[in-house]
């Protein structure tokens, strides 16, 4: 494989594993409440920020990622486990259409006029489930154009968060509540599948050491 197509291949393959993770499409209808009494400019500002920190997010924890493993003693397959666990929680989330945010972080949500890093792009966007993913990402045997690839793969991701985030209140409008419901709860189901085989490798790597 030459480079521009191991490139080409990192960032999709980083694109689709992320992209349901962070679920944008989920994100609407949070955005649109939280936003409410902004004016187009204060909106527009906020949507410019909320994918700068998903970015920042996503690329601080793939880069240090290999780090934090080493640091805190922590192998790849341990990693698979608690990291399904986690997406598998955050499956359920939307498989079964709970809240993200508890009513305390929603009150207080409510009362910001700055929704850019929290609860927008933390935990909302770049959670728990998406930091997992790319420390797992990292912590695999990666050459410079994977990396290259991987981080282009969360530019995609900023992008996807940027476009959605513009036009939800015409997405909205579209497709309705239930149709963001919905895709909720389709992507929910492939996360849990995700999760599910994220869990079963760990156990089956660990058994074999």
């Amino acid at each position: 494989m030459n480079l521009s197509n191991s490139i080409l291949s990192s960032m999709v393959l980083t694109f689709l594993a992320l992209f349901p993770l962070v679920n944008p499409f989920g994100s609407i209808p949070i955005f649109l409440s939280l936003s409410t009494g902004f004016d187009k400019q204060h909106t527009k500002q906020q949507i410019r920020r909320i994918t700068i920190n998903v970015i920042l997010i996503l690329i601080v924890f793939f880069f240090i990622g290999q780090m934090l493993l080493e640091f805190f003693g922590i192998n790849i397959y341990v990693l698979q486990i608690a990291g399904g666990l986690i997406v598998a929680h955050t499956a359920w989330q939307m498989v079964t259409s709970q809240e993200k945010l508890s009513s305390d972080e929603t009150t207080e949500s409510a009362n910001k006029t700055d929704i850019s890093f929290t609860p927008m792009a933390l935990p909302i966007l770049s959670g728990p489930g998406s930091i997992g993913a790319v420390i797992g990402l990292s912590a695999q045997k990666m050459s410079a154009s994977i990396y290259i690839g991987s981080t282009l793969g969360i530019l995609l991701i900023g992008i996807s968060v940027f476009i959605v985030l513009t036009l939800s209140l015409r997405l909205f409008r579209l497709i309705g509540k239930t149709g963001v419901g919905v895709i909720n709860r389709i992507m929910g189901f492939f996360i849990l599948a995700i999760a599910v085989q994220l869990i079963t490798d760990g156990i089956k790597a660990i058994l074999k050491i």
